[in-house]
């Protein structure tokens, strides 16, 4: 059974491209079970309405091609959610396959330390009595990651590797001092990009 995580990102952009994020994921959750597909927003903030980016794992038979439909830039045009009388109607988010260990030449096993530490519940709700949430520390470079999305220890440190795949991914595209111009540079890219599809209104059709 194929299993694929995608990044859908705001890449720097407004609150709303970060509302965007969100809507998108659970869109590509409905798409994803209409075409036999399991997806699951994995999240890592309690603010669910909004994410600078989020990771969404998809499994199943056609998990892969499935993916490579999603992958690109998606536009969203309607009102701005959090400004009633904000003129811009064209909201634009990135989605991209998540890169793998083996993607990454600068991230090797030998150079990742985890600790297991105790995962909170959805919205800090409840407290997982076992310690099935990681932390990885990117030894090399001092870059440290946590998971808890997942149910499972294995699950989570599986999933550490790929955030610390995606933070060296983006290490190497920028220098740290030139961050901010990078989440800026991205975010206008974004924008230049020719969408893959469009959604419209508050109902995300």
């Amino acid at each position: 059974m194929s299993e694929i995580f995608l990044n859908i990102s705001a890449g720097g952009g407004p609150k709303e491209c970060q509302w965007v994020v969100v809507k998108l994921a659970l869109a590509y959750c409905k798409e994803a079970k209409l075409a036999g597909l399991k997806a699951e927003v994995l999240w890592d903030t309690e603010a669910e309405n909004t994410a600078m980016s989020l990771l969404l794992k998809i499994t199943g038979a056609g998990a892969e091609k499935f993916s490579r439909t999603q992958i690109g830039t998606v536009r969203w045009i309607g009102q701005s959610p959090f400004r009633k009388n904000h003129k811009r109607k064209n909201w634009y988010v990135g989605v991209s396959k998540a890169p793998d260990i083996a993607d990454v030449p600068e991230l090797h096993e030998r150079d990742i330390k985890y600790q297991t530490l105790k995962a909170s519940g959805p919205g800090g709700q409840h407290v997982n009595k076992t310690e099935s949430a990681v932390r990885a520390i990117h030894i090399p470079t001092g870059l440290t990651v946590v998971a808890s999305e997942q149910r499972s220890q294995f699950a989570n440190k599986k999933l550490t590797r790929i955030k610390l795949a995606l933070l060296l991914e983006a290490q190497t595209e920028t220098a740290q001092n030139q961050a901010k111009d990078k989440l800026w540079t991205t975010h206008k890219s974004l924008e230049r990009g020719n969408e893959i599809r469009i959604y419209k209104g508050k109902k995300f059709k």
